[in-house]
C-alpha cells in the first residue's frame, strides 16, 4: 500500500479532495445474538471466480462467491500501481476470511455461514456503489443473512 505522500500530486490532491456524500443517521435495531445470526463476507477487494468476468476500474457492480466454492480458485482482479496483492496471493484470508467465518461457526460463536458471498471493486466512488449496495442488502435479507463481515481492502 502506498502512502498518501509518495503518490503523485494530482493523484494525491484528488484523493483527498474528493467530494463524499452525506449519509443519514442508521436506526437502531435490536440485533440477534451472534450466536444465532447466518453470517455472509463482503469484500471489496475485487474478488471473482475465474469463469467470472472480470471487474472493470471503477464498477460498482459486485460478484457472488457461493460458499461451497474452492476460494483458492478465486481472482483478484483490482489491478492499481498503489494495490499490493502479495497477502492475498500467499493467503486469500487476508482479503476474504471464510476459513475464520467457517470456524467461527464450528466454535458456535456464529449461527451459522451464508451460502454466497460478496465482492465488490474497492476504490470506487460510494456515488457510484451505493444503489448497488442497496438492492445487495435486499438480497441479504432474502437470504435470511442477520449480519455481514465487512472487508475493506
Amino acid at each position: 500500500m502506498v502512502h498518501l505522500r509518495e503518490m503523485p500530486d494530482h493523484l494525491r490532491e484528488a484523493l483527498v479532495n474528493q467530494e463524499l456524500p452525506e449519509y443519514g443517521d442508521t436506526p437502531w435495531v435490536t440485533p440477534k445474538p451472534l450466536n444465532e445470526c447466518r453470517v455472509a463476507l463482503i469484500s471489496t477487494a475485487g474478488l471473482h471466480r475465474r469463469e467470472d468476468a472480470p471487474f472493470t476500474p471503477g464498477s460498482g457492480d459486485y460478484r457472488i462467491i457461493p460458499d461451497d466454492y474452492d476460494m483458492d480458485q478465486l481472482v483478484m482482479s483490482h489491478l492499481s500501481t498503489n494495490f499490493d496483492r502479495s497477502g492475498f496471493y500467499q493467503d486469500v484470508n487476508t482479503s476474504f476470511p471464510f476459513d475464520r467465518l467457517r470456524e467461527l461457526a464450528d466454535e458456535g460463536v456464529i449461527g451459522s455461514v451464508a451460502s454466497r458471498h460478496y465482492s465488490f471493486m474497492g476504490a470506487t466512488p460510494p456515488t457510484v456503489m451505493e444503489p448497488i449496495a442497496r438492492d445487495l442488502a435486499k438480497v441479504l435479507k432474502a437470504d435470511n443473512v442477520d449480519a455481514v463481515a465487512l472487508v475493506p481492502v
